[in-house]
Formats: structure tokens, sequence, C-alpha cells
């Protein structure tokens, strides 16, 4: 089987001749160590800074060539999705309001929004944004006619030469108009009082996201592509940020249409998704959500009791804590494999890769380890698969 045919068919719950690995996303350090040079893929900071001072062409090329070059000489990789290769500016594109540099790893534009840069974690984010704070919703302004403008075709263009490149053959997962489900107007802290202040706004935002999002998909799910990655983080580690009971009431049917829509042209739907939404996962599957990635390494997430719950109705795809792959040794990230496969990949229905993906700081040795044992191991969990409840 190829890469392509072999998630397709894990996905799907059905046999593959054994297990498909793949990895979310992995960051610049450890592409940099396989291709041996300097990458703006997956530089989070780097590559914001050059966007900014105006580098659109420079930061592409890079998400082009090194992406292809990492992926062609992994060749174990069966999954590959647009997070190395994202939406861009467009060509020709200049920013017209660049943030300026006011500290160490502090950058502010004239509109008072502050970005912050961490080097542990190689990530750039918005700490203070006054915009939000004043800002007032409306059900009414949830309500005006639907504009939707197509995108410039340029900004596809690093996520259109993946497909290119490598779509023969890898399994890859892109884009959509997006995800609705958690609605979260003004921020996490804000979104979330106005769903106990302000229901129908909420509920007016939910169905104008939908509608938008809906419109986008002609544009945004390209010609090609296998799957499409819906992606929104809903819990904690302690649990879902909103009860399962609201989850219901507020987000569920938005959810369902979006991943019913996808699936009604074609695409098979994978979800990323971080905290312990073990409550949730029902209404995942109900929804028509036919994989599941980001296994938290918490006790209520653990892969064998994921697997007995929901293995006969989701593909799993995780297993490799993320935590051991920066902190731990070889002989920690192999025994990881050995019991991955050994609890998910029984019966099918189930994709090897880190918890969460391979972050900074990953330990290069650790890396190499995972590919060696999953090399070794995996061809022995391919072939038949459980019997399903799934139709």
């Amino acid at each position: 089987m190829t890469g392509k045919e072999r998630v397709r068919a894990a996905i799907n719950l059905e046999p593959v001749d054994r297990v498909p690995l793949g990895f979310y996303v992995v960051d610049c350090d450890t592409i940099e160590r396989v291709i041996g040079h300097e990458t703006y893929v997956r530089d989070k900071i780097k590559a914001q800074v050059a966007l900014w001072q105006g580098r659109r062409d420079e930061v592409i090329e890079s998400y082009k060539q090194d992406t292809v070059e990492f992926y062609r000489k992994l060749d174990l990789a069966d999954i590959i999705s647009f997070k190395e290769a994202p939406v861009v500016p467009p060509r020709g594109w200049k920013p017209e309001d660049p943030p300026k540099k006011i500290g160490d790893n502090l950058w502010r534009d004239s509109r008072g929004r502050v970005w912050l840069a961490s080097e542990l974690t190689n990530d750039i984010s918005c700490v203070e944004d006054p915009t939000v704070k004043t800002a007032e919703y409306t059900i009414e302004m949830f309500e005006k006619p639907l504009e939707v403008k197509p995108p410039d075709p340029s900004v596809f263009e690093a996520c259109d030469y993946l497909i290119e490149q490598l779509g023969q053959n890898r399994y890859i997962l892109g884009d959509s108009g997006g995800l609705t489900a958690l609605v979260l107007l003004g921020g996490w802290e804000r979104g979330l009082l106005e769903y106990a202040l302000h229901p129908e706004v909420v509920r007016a935002a939910t169905r104008h996201s939908v509608a938008h999002q809906n419109a986008n998909d002609q544009f945004y799910i390209r010609p090609g592509q296998d799957g499409v990655f819906m992606q929104q983080d809903m819990g904690t580690t302690k649990g879902p940020f909103i009860s399962p009971q609201m989850f219901r009431g507020f987000c569920f049917e938005a959810m369902r249409e979006r991943v019913q829509r996808v699936r009604s042209l074609g695409y098979q739907v994978v979800m990323h998704n971080c905290g312990n939404n073990r409550p949730l996962i029902p209404m995942f599957i109900e929804a028509g959500v036919q994989c599941y990635q980001s296994l938290q390494t918490i006790p209520e997430m653990e892969i064998g009791g994921l697997k007995r719950d929901f293995g006969d109705r989701l593909c799993l795809w995780g297993g490799i804590p993320v935590e051991h792959l920066v902190m731990g040794t070889p002989d920690d990230i192999r025994r990881d494999v050995r019991q991955a496969l050994e609890r998910g990949a029984r019966g099918g229905g189930f994709i090897l890769g880190p918890s969460q993906s391979i972050a900074y700081g990953t330990k290069y040795d650790n890396f190499m380890a995972l590919l060696d044992e999953f090399h070794k191991l995996a061809p022995k969990y391919g072939g038949e698969v459980s019997k399903r409840k799934r139709g």
C-alpha cells in the first residue's frame, strides 16, 4: 500500500499492510537536523519577523522546498499536513503596519497590540490586544448579508506545491473553510463569559461562522488533498472548557453541520483537539469525526482506554508522549512505541504519532529512535480489523 492508501484505510477502520505513521507537525529544529540547513518551516519567530519585514517570497520558498526535502528524506511518514506549508500572504504583499520591536522579544503595532516571543518554545503570540477589550458584539452584526470574496490564488502557493510534489503517494491533510464549535468572542476568557452573559449573541455568531466557513470551503479545500484537518482546542488536562450539556446545546449542531458538509464533498475528517475531551468524544463521533489526533498523556486520554471505549467507531492517532520526546531517552521512546502499538494498533483504526507534535526541543536521538522502532515493529500490526460499529 502507498501511504495515501494506508492512511485512508486506517481512518475508514479497514485493514492496512502496516500501521501508518504521522506527526501532525514537525518543528524547525528537527527539520533542520534532517535536511542539514536552516529553514523557516515551523520556525515561528523567525518566519513571523521575516513576514513583518516584507520578505514574503523568501519565507514561502523555504516552506515549499524544505518541507518537500524533509519528507522525501523521511520516507516512513505517511501523512503530511498543511501545518508545515500553510496558507500565506499573497504574492506582492507588503505589510502596511508591521509591529516595531520595543524590547527583548517584544513588538507593538500602532493599534497597541503586543507580541511576545518565547525562545524556549520558539513561539510568538499576541499577549495584549486592546481592540478586543473594547469590541462590542450584537446579534445584528452577525445577521448582515454574507460577503465572501475569493482569496488571491497565490495564498495557496505553499500547500499546492506540497500536493503537487508529494500528493501522489502520501496522504495530504489540508484545510477547509474551518471548524465552528466553541465560538469565543473576544478571546478565551471573555468568550467563555459570553456564553453565560449573552447566549443569543453567541448563537448568532455561531450561525454566521458556519455560513461563512461553508462558503469558503470551495477555496480552502485544495484540489488533490485527501482529508480535512479540523482544529480547535476545547479543554485543559482537567476537562472541557464548557460542560457536555452546554456543548450539546451551543456547539454540537454547528460542528455536525461543518463535519457533514466536508464529508459530503468526499473528504475524510480528522480532528486535532488538545486537552481532556473524553466527555465530548461521543459527540465528536456523532458529528461525523472519523479520526482524533492529540491524545494527551493523561489518564483519561490514555490510548488503551480510548481504544477500548471508542476504537470501534473512531480512528485514533497518537501514542508517543511529547514530554518523553523532549525530556526522555531513546530507550523511553522505544518503550513508548512498543506500548502504543500494543495498546492502539490491534484491530486497526490506529495511526502512530506523538501525543501532540514533534515539538521544538525534541531530542534528535529520540526522534531517530521513534523511527527505528516503528520501522521494526509496524508491519506486525497489519491485517484484519475487528468488527466495527461504524456504518
